[in-house]
């Protein structure tokens, strides 16, 4: 799927819109906590609490949890009990209060919680407790906001293990409410001037751990690691613990809830800016449901409407992709017929066209499949190689010198080759692809994706790039080559002979032949084309894209083509003082007339 980077967000091209993936951390009621903060039962709770721990010389190490299977209290527990152990000096000095929230449920899983945790604390009691020393304070009741607060407030460090959670605020708040305020800092005997300090331990599986950049992160798993962040939150200097402090203090109090719904609505306004030059139709059904998103000119093609703007016309430009438009891509071998041959034949002997088939082809095959052609420019590879005509020399296009990348990129593709049927690999002589239309479609989708993050990896020193599209991946140079320019050199090239079209049709069916619709779309106001000239750049299917005009399917562009080769050859054929060979044109210009397409 295709996206780009675009200040601080994501945006998925998901048919014809954007969608934005933005991560923007929701954040807390600053208002709200303050106001809890100047309540004169927080000031009296706060006041308690340093009594019973800091006059006494203890250290608070807090933790502030549901009793959950998920939140690590035992966990927390366990990690503390190894920081006792390993540290026979925090003995008699530190605690940990671990206040747990009731359960939000019941169940068999919350009561096994609930009497691990009290065995693990009576443990850690009766194996580092003293007369007036108790290791582990668990607090299993209700709380009022208040006194949650105050226990923030005296707390020299939050601890957050939490083996998988959501946003978790316990941090956020607990950075407001050491900050504290005039009447907090009275009570704490602290001048106005006290630089705050607080310390951080908190889980990389909760949300909020990304914005806590000052937060010592562990894996709630590894008891060892969380001991020695107890240990590190213990030890470091007051300096560092300030400058913490103020880093998440800055950006949990800019970042708050209303800060939070204001860049919410934000984004939604710029994302749903254009949606007024959009349609927007729903396809397909359950889970392949889609809404598709096009721009309010998209329209089918009217060839009646081509075909005058085909006789109108003195100098035409006609570009033409090959797979998947005019030629299906379920097609066996995709060689052209005879009769797709003729057609083409028609087009070129006129004098007034210039006729230009781009494919992913090799040269070698285009050159075999359309010997037939004189008169017919072909671009094998994407536009790599080019020529105007038959005779001519095949010119390459910012061709690369050193395909050695080719000897690490095979071996790799023909490993997801074997191990996906139906999967095939194209070895061309500036890239190398790997199909795979004819494997399970959902199976190839996701062996696509691991390939190409594989190929990303083991080519990232190379000058290549790795592209995944419709039913394949391809590595090829970073050469900019693409069918834009051939469709610009392909317009250059007519204004260089003195012949600027003013008709121009342009084909294609995939991503890579958005580049030629671009370039044939804006030449409108450049000087490659004629005064007023005619532009027609349509795709297959109705899809997002850049071109104006679709129609349905490769039979349709057929029919389409077939309709504009009727009136050169009776264009030719009365130049030379003969009958018209298809006399019904003159009434009907889109014969439905289909025995030509077998």
């Amino acid at each position: 799927m295709k996206y780009e980077s675009q200040r601080g967000y994501i945006g998925l091209e998901y048919y014809g819109r954007t969608v934005t993936v933005k991560i923007l951390p929701v954040g807390i009621h600053l208002g709200q906590l303050q106001e809890v903060l100047n309540l004169p039962e927080t000031g009296l709770k706060v006041a308690e609490l340093i009594k019973e721990f800091r006059d006494r010389g203890r250290i608070m190490m807090l933790g502030v949890d549901d009793m959950d299977i998920f939140k690590g209290i035992s966990l927390k527990l366990l990690a503390f009990e190894e920081l006792l152990t390993q540290h026979p000096e925090y003995r008699g000095k530190v605690v940990l209060v671990q206040i747990a929230n009731p359960a939000r449920g019941k169940g068999k899983d919350v009561k096994e919680v609930q009497d691990e945790s009290y065995a693990m604390v009576k443990r850690i009691n009766e194996a580092f407790g003293q007369p007036d020393y108790q290791p582990v304070i668990l607090i299993d009741r209700p709380l009022h906001f208040y006194e949650r607060m105050a226990y923030y407030v005296v707390a020299e460090c939050c601890l957050v293990t939490a083996v998988r959670d959501g946003m978790n605020l316990i941090p956020y708040e607990y950075i407001i409410a050491r900050q504290g305020n005039e009447k907090i800092d009275r009570i704490l005997g602290l001048s106005p001037f006290t630089r705050k300090k607080s310390m951080l331990v908190v889980s990389e599986f909760i949300g909020c751990s990304p914005s806590l950049s000052g937060a010592i992160r562990v894996n709630p798993w590894n008891i060892e690691s969380v001991a020695e962040a107890m240990d590190k939150a213990l030890h470091t200097g007051e300096g560092e613990q300030v400058l913490r402090h103020e880093k998440h203090h800055k950006f949990v109090s800019t970042h708050d809830v209303g800060y939070w719904a204001n860049s919410f609505l934000q984004d939604l306004a710029r994302t749903c800016q254009d949606h007024n030059k959009r349609r927007c139709w729903g396809i397909g059904f359950g889970l392949r449901f889609r809404c598709v998103a096009l721009d309010t000119s998209f329209k089918k093609l009217a060839v009646e409407q081509l075909v005058y703007a085909y006789r109108k016309a003195s100098t035409r430009a006609i570009l033409l992709d090959y797979d998947g438009t005019l030629m299906p891509e379920s097609s066996f071998g995709k060689m052209p017929s005879s009769k797709t041959i003729n057609m083409l034949n028609s087009l070129c002997r006129d004098e007034k066209n210039l006729v230009l088939i781009t494919s992913t082809k090799t040269r070698a095959t285009l050159s075999e499949w359309f010997s037939a052609c004189e008169d017919l420019g072909l671009a094998a590879e994407h536009g790599y190689f080019i020529r105007l005509e038959r005779d001519a020399e095949w010119e390459t296009c910012g061709l690369a010198t050193d395909f050695s990348w080719k000897q690490i990129a095979e071996p790799v593709m023909k490993t997801y080759t074997e191990t996906t049927d139906g999967s095939i690999i194209e070895d061309k002589e500036t890239a190398i692809v790997w199909c795979y239309k004819d494997a399970d479609r959902d199976f190839g989708s996701c062996q696509a994706k691991e390939l190409h993050d594989h190929l990303e990896s083991v080519l990232s020193n190379e000058p290549v790039s790795v592209k995944a599209d419709l039913n394949y991946v391809e590595v090829k140079p970073q050469v900019g080559v693409s069918k834009g320019l051939v469709a610009k050199r392909m317009l250059s090239t007519m204004q260089e002979l003195g012949l600027p079209p003013d008709f121009v049709l342009c084909v294609g069916d995939d991503r890579s032949d958005e580049d030629m619709f671009e370039v044939i779309t804006t030449a409108v106001d450049g000087p490659y084309l004629s005064p007023g000239a005619t532009v027609f750049a349509c795709t297959v299917g109705q899809k997002p894209s850049k071109a104006k005009y679709y129609l349905d399917e490769p039979a349709d562009i057929k029919r389409m083509i077939r309709a504009l080769a009727r009136v050169s050859d009776q264009e030719l054929a009365m130049e030379e003082g003969e009958d018209p060979p298809y006399p019904f044109l003159a009434g009907d210009d889109t014969s439905t007339d289909d025995t030509w397409l077998n």
